[in-house]
């Protein structure tokens, strides 16, 4: 599926978010809602049709505009709809702006997910970050969104004030009980001209390192897959705004952040594997071949992981057809009988 992005920067959002300068997330500075309207056209003017389109209305709180605009909006992808030029339509609005003549409206207009920006579970941590929700409005809004017939996004965070992993623990399992189709895993990070940014300079904050932070949404990643739910994105995507010399001052920012916390999760994996054949002498991992590259991690640092934690075993990593990683004590073909 291809997905059209349709950026509403900040449009809707009742609350500043702590973390949040949206203008420059969203990759739209200080852009109208117009700006939106144009947008769905000039996608219009580079593809061609398909139905493996689905526009996608992001950056702001797409439930919390007027309904007359909501309308005016949905009336856009309605044409490319009727059409055949896109298939349906995605967006992402807050949990506390979801109700049944919202929803009414979306389902008139072939919106087929909607995302909703959670963040954390934990009352203490989204009080902190000024989110203006609490954790038990979620939860209906899940609900209401199901009973309505969407799929359903979560989008959660890492990092956030006043947040352990603990908490980011809770709140993973929380979400996995609420049963989502999709999830996005985001580490908080220091963006200029944000109210965190004041709180950073002041020492009042201390973001996660790259470490604490690829830990917590391997384990969160982990988690999510596991129960059955796909998980979409991992790290804010790195436009030019975003990655502006000066616009991110601190936190765990890197562009290839979702292979960094695969090749976790794969690295956790295998090291309880060879944990139980630590005495073998020699192992076997056999790799299907679009796995090695995050097998072996970035620069083999998974390699030389395992090689740290067990110094008297050798390693060798060969490719395999099969679909998934095998450990195995490696077997000397003279010595077989």
């Amino acid at each position: 599926m291809s997905i059209l992005p349709i950026f509403i920067p900040h449009a809707g959002c009742p609350h500043q978010c702590v973390f949040c300068n949206q203008k420059t997330i969203s990759g739209q500075k200080l852009a109208a809602v117009a700006a939106a309207k144009e947008q769905l056209m000039r996608w219009r003017s580079w593809l061609q049709p398909s139905v493996q389109h689905e526009a996608a209305f992001y950056g702001g709180s797409f439930t919390g505009l007027p309904l007359e605009l909501q309308e005016e909006l949905l009336a856009l992808t309605d044409a490319l709809l009727a059409e055949g030029f896109i298939g349906s339509v995605r967006l992402s609005t807050r949990p506390d702006y979801i109700d049944e003549e919202r929803l009414l409206l979306l389902q008139q207009h072939g919106v087929r997910l909607v995302e909703l920006g959670v963040q954390s579970l934990d009352d203490r941590v989204l009080t902190a970050a000024e989110r203006g929700h609490t954790a038990a409005q979620v939860a209906p809004a899940v609900a209401l969104l199901k009973r309505f017939g969407f799929q359903v996004g979560l989008q959660l965070m890492v990092g956030m004030p006043e947040q352990s992993f603990t908490s980011v623990q809770e709140t993973v399992r929380k979400a996995i009980s609420m049963q989502p189709d999709v999830a996005r895993i985001y580490p908080l990070l220091v963006i200029k001209g944000t109210p965190l940014a004041a709180d950073y300079a002041a020492g009042r904050f201390v973001p996660l390192t790259l470490e604490e932070a690829v830990t917590q949404a391997a384990w969160a990643y982990r988690e999510l897959t596991e129960a059955g739910v796909n998980v979409i994105r991992i790290g804010l995507q790195p436009d030019e705004e975003l990655c502006a010399p000066g616009n991110i001052l601190a936190g765990p920012f890197h562009p290839a952040m979702g292979e960094l916390v695969k090749s976790r999760v794969l690295r956790t994996e295998v090291t309880s594997q060879l944990e139980k054949l630590a005495d073998c002498g020699a192992v076997t991992i056999y790799c299907p071949a679009r796995l090695e590259s995050k097998l072996r991690g970035q620069k083999s640092c998974n390699l030389r992981y395992w090689e740290a934690c067990f110094p008297g075993l050798k390693l060798q990593i060969i490719q395999d057809k099969a679909d998934e990683i095998r450990v195995c004590p490696h077997v000397n073909p003279l010595h077989q009988s």
